[in-house]
């Protein structure tokens, strides 16, 4: 195995490339404490750190895959080392020199896909459309009060096309003045960054800001998290500034100022998975668990990791493009833990997390005890 590049020690390229903050680590093992994949099998966030200070990081070594990107340990850390930021840079040396590792090699096939297709499954741009065909969503026009930005998953995934329509029900109901781009939207790019390959996630970027630009959007909903994040916190690198709600903040919204009532009942005790980038990343906690509590007869209960604490589903920084062994998945812990408080209805708002949990829930010995559902797939049907 290569443990030095050939041309700059790992720990100089490191710097080059925005992963720095790990100067600062004095090895106190808080990250490793915290970090979910300790939960299913031994993993040292620590020693990548470590060794990355004195360049010895094994640039194939499948370790630096690992990161989901959750967040929990950075915002533990006590030195304020971003080791989200070193896994990204590890990876961009591991890309820039065509080092993958064979778990690892699906992140080359998205990589293609994203570029070519704008899309992480190698489907064909012109049908991004195709979702809303028959549900009769307007294109987006200059001049609507938002442009609702799907992500590829609703746009081709046919779980997440549940969660889609779902989401374009509730706003025609709510009289929301949106439409959508169709083939003119390419992926937001926010996990194939953190997956190492910048030079895609900064062709995705260029093309999606060139289009709002053009169609004069100024709002934009999203479905995604990871979308949210990037289109707020990532885009504006490009000097661009676009008024970003997720969708979950939107309904509470909505709901709060009366334009959508929820006239039906839900008498079933319900729990709130909080994705890691609407709430660890970006603090949105609340708007969520507002919503669910608008609805009669639904019990929100909390799992034993939840807000600030909750565990990973298991699928940022790539890792929903990749494989993970059966008994090294946390959301079979996630759904575990939502049995613990005799959960019915695990609710989620992002469409990685319902495809780990879905996952996850139809490999149980009972998939029907627990079911998976977006808050946007409990509200349509009480409106």
């Amino acid at each position: 195995m290569e443990t030095v590049a050939p041309l700059k020690e790992i720990a100089d390229i490191v710097d080059d490339k925005g992963g720095d903050s790990y100067k600062y680590c004095y090895q106190c093992g808080t990250c490793d404490v915290v970090c979910p994949w300790n939960r299913v099998r031994q993993f040292s966030v620590r020693k990548l750190v470590r060794q990355a200070t004195f360049g010895l990081t094994e640039i194939e070594n499948e370790d630096i895959w690992r990161c989901t990107t959750c967040g929990t340990c950075p915002s533990r850390c006590p030195r304020g080392v971003n080791q989200i930021e070193l896994s990204r840079s590890l990876r961009r040396i591991a890309t820039e020199y065509d080092v993958f590792p064979e778990s690892v090699t699906p992140i080359v096939t998205v990589a293609g896909s994203l570029s070519a297709e704008g899309n992480p499954f190698n489907m064909e741009r012109s049908k991004r459309a195709e979702w809303a065909q028959s549900l009769g969503v307007p294109t987006f026009a200059e001049g609507m009060e938002i442009l609702y930005f799907p992500c590829c998953y609703l746009s081709y995934d046919p779980r997440g096309k549940k969660v889609g329509a779902a989401t374009v029900q509730l706003l025609k109901k709510a009289g929301v003045d949106f439409g959508i781009l169709g083939d003119k939207e390419v992926c937001c790019g926010e996990s194939i960054r953190k997956a190492g390959n910048e030079p895609v996630f900064r062709q995705l970027a260029k093309e999606n800001i060139k289009t709002f630009i053009d169609q004069g959007v100024k709002k934009i909903v999203v479905s995604s998290p990871h979308c949210y994040h990037t289109f707020k916190n990532e885009y504006p690198e490009f000097r661009v500034n676009f008024e970003v709600v997720h969708i979950s903040q939107f309904l509470a919204e909505l709901i709060a100022s009366g334009r959508l009532e929820v006239k039906g009942e839900f008498a079933k005790k319900v729990t709130f998975h909080d994705p890691c980038y609407l709430g660890r990343h970006n603090g949105t906690f609340d708007q969520p668990r507002d919503v669910l509590k608008a609805i009669p007869g639904l019990e929100l209960v909390e799992m034993a990791n939840f807000r600030q604490d909750s565990l990973c589903c298991g699928g940022g920084g790539g890792r929903v493009w990749m494989e993970t062994p059966k008994g090294e998945r946390f959301s079979d812990l996630r759904l575990d833990q939502a049995a613990e408080v005799e959960a019915e209805v695990v609710a989620a708002s992002c469409p990685y997390c319902i495809t780990m949990l879905e996952d996850s829930r139809l490999n149980r010995e009972d998939p029907e005890a627990i079911r998976v559902k977006d808050i946007t797939e409990i509200l349509v049907d009480l409106i």
